[in-house]
């Protein structure tokens, strides 16, 4: 996933607007990142199914402007491909219910009707789009660096201390968290893990074991091109997540795009309405961690 600079100014510090806000399109990722991760667990997805959906989607649009196609039916249809790619395959019926539901937590099931197989042949479309626009990429996700370093940082620092605090549960949400800026585009995998660790760690003021008597510091050592500029900048994105969390509040969603493309029928889109009320389970989990320690 590296080598797109600056994410294709679909999260990273190109996606700026005004008075250092995000810009709208950035903002509008943001959210539909966020429909993707709650759709997918409400599916019952695993981690890495969830998290090549968002990248699946993240790169269409890298390709792609975001006025050209609904990006709500870009997600569901990047759900639908991910669990291809990772097998776990997916109904397109339980698909469309969950965003159903999730735009509508207090409507009725959709009916099989004409607006029903219209949406279905929609996302059936899209998946042929998104194949596409990008032939044959293969995705590299931090999950399995993240747990190797888990695994030997456990051993690595003192048995009580790593019981006492929760930075293996930290650093899961942490990454879960990532993939709503796509930091994936612009860093490595082994970096990202690493980074997140260092973030944990920091919070929780836990220290490794000789770090100011080693040759060069612990995260190095699980990767060795990583560099202190690089930590830091993943981090900060990091923390730039939750604020942009906090900037955009659980209301009802701006309009979709009405222009659509006439290879790909959105008739059956459904507009995008959810509660104004918020709840924890609404809020991202490395957030709550931030926020438990003043951050």
């Amino acid at each position: 996933c590296e080598g797109l600079g600056h994410y294709c100014t679909l999260g990273g510090a190109a996606a700026q607007g005004s008075e250092g806000r995000p810009a709208p399109e950035a903002r509008v990722h943001f959210r539909v990142a966020r429909f993707i991760v709650e759709a997918g667990v409400n599916l019952g997805m695993r981690s890495i199914p969830i998290a090549t959906a968002c990248i699946i989607y993240r790169k269409f649009f890298c390709e792609t402007n975001l006025d050209a196609y609904d990006p709500y039916l870009i997600a569901m249809s990047s759900i639908y491909l991910a669990g291809k790619v990772k097998e776990q395959r997916l109904r397109t019926r339980d698909i469309i219910n969950v965003s159903n539901r999730y735009f509508n937590p207090s409507g009725e099931p959709l009916e099989l009707d004409s607006r029903f197989w219209e949406l279905r042949d929609s996302i059936v479309q899209c998946e042929l789009l998104i194949l596409r626009s990008m032939p044959f990429q293969v995705f590299q996700h931090s999950h399995k660096y993240l747990l190797h370093y888990l695994v030997s940082l456990r051993n690595w620092l003192n048995r009580h201390s790593w019981q006492r605090t929760p930075v293996a549960v930290a650093v899961w949400a942490l990454l879960r968290d990532s993939y709503h800026r796509g930091l994936c585009l612009g860093f490595q995998a082994q970096h990202i893990a690493v980074a997140v660790l260092y973030l944990a760690l920091q919070v929780y003021g836990v220290e490794v074991p000789a770090e100011v008597e080693a040759e060069k510091p612990w995260w190095q050592v699980f990767s060795d091109d990583l560099t202190k500029p690089i930590t830091d900048n993943i981090v900060s994105d990091l923390i730039q997540i939750y604020t942009i969390d906090t900037e955009i509040p659980l209301r009802p969603w701006p309009s979709l795009p009405k222009e659509k493309p006439g290879m790909v029928s959105c008739l059956g889109t459904l507009p995008p309405r959810r509660h104004d009320g918020w709840s924890p389970e609404d809020q991202l989990g490395g957030l709550v961690v931030l926020l438990e320690k003043g951050w």
